[in-house]
């Protein structure tokens, strides 16, 4: 379908802000652009390309992937291909931007209807109160009220006690109901950057060297069938969390992952200043993702467990 106009400088404002927010409840992400410059890689953090950023949501009435979307496709994104991940519970589907200078976008949301009664319980005791979907009531050429909107709370903040039953049985479900529209991580881009980083294989090595934890889930090396599309990332930084009756808990923040894509079969020739976006392999890889979920979860942030 066709955009006869797409507020490009709204988009930008709103990707801006979400950055600035993940940026703060990152330090992993100050950690690794400061070794990047100090090695040389790069000469300022302007020249990192990022890959794609993702959302969590609960897939429930008003909410989930047909509420969150809507900001994005206002924008000239387009839906792309639908992921179902049977153990985790989840469906996901990803977008491609509207420049080759933006993001991909991957949103995922939990299957509520398939958890325990209790669970389903505990998300409907926060989430029953939203009669209308959020994002209808918002002006999506505001960027502010767009901004404003990925960080604030729909719901009230949770309870130690529920957030934990809720962990017990699915951690992706605990995450969302404490960090809502968080961003939970963005990529960033390594074939572009010179040789010696610009694989996964290498750039792991660098990240370990500087102190950085990798998921291990799967390995540390996620990589697709087809061999285009290679994958890794850290492991979620805890973060003290404020619950309701002034109780506190560490729990999982976000993370940084970090992506390299091969020139399809039919670029292959092509030299690599010239690769550009459109010649490499796209999309995403349903088994790489699936692991890299797990980098919030309580079997890899927390040693020996």
């Amino acid at each position: 379908m066709e955009q006869t106009h797409i507020n490009t400088e709204a988009l930008d404002m709103v990707m801006e802000g979400l950055m600035s927010r993940y940026k703060e409840r990152v330090p992993a992400v100050g950690q690794i652009f400061a070794a990047m410059l100090a090695e040389g890689i790069i000469g300022g953090t302007h020249e990192i390309e990022n890959d794609h950023i993702a959302f969590r949501t609960l897939g429930i009435e008003h909410l989930g992937v047909r509420s969150l979307e809507k900001i994005f496709l206002h924008y000239g994104y387009q839906k792309r291909s639908h992921y179902y991940f049977e153990g985790k519970k989840l469906d996901a589907w990803w977008y491609s931007p509207p420049r080759e200078s933006d993001p991909r976008i991957f949103i995922s949301e939990l299957r509520v209807s398939e958890l325990s009664k209790e669970s389903q319980r505990i998300i409907q005791y926060y989430t029953n109160l939203i009669k209308t979907d959020p994002v209808d009531a918002l002006d999506l050429d505001d960027a502010q009220a767009v901004d404003s909107f990925l960080h604030s709370p729909l719901w009230q903040t949770p309870t130690i006690d529920d957030y934990n039953y809720l962990l017990a049985e699915s951690e992706y479900a605990a995450w969302v109901i404490f960090n809502r529209y968080y961003l939970n991580h963005f990529t960033i881009s390594l074939h572009h950057l010179p040789e010696g980083y610009n694989t996964v294989a290498a750039f792991n090595d660098f990240l370990e060297a500087h102190g950085i934890r990798l998921n291990t889930a799967g390995g540390k090396i996620k990589t697709s069938p087809d061999g285009g599309l290679i994958q890794s990332a850290t492991v979620a930084q805890m973060i003290e969390a404020d619950f309701a009756w002034d109780e506190k808990r560490f729990i999982a923040g976000s993370y940084v992952e970090f992506a390299e894509r091969k020139a399809l079969p039919e670029y292959a020739h092509l030299d690599k200043t010239v690769l550009k976006r459109r010649h490499r392999r796209d999309g995403f890889e349903a088994a790489n993702a699936d692991k890299i979920f797990e980098s919030t979860y309580t079997t890899q942030i927390i040693d020996d467990l």
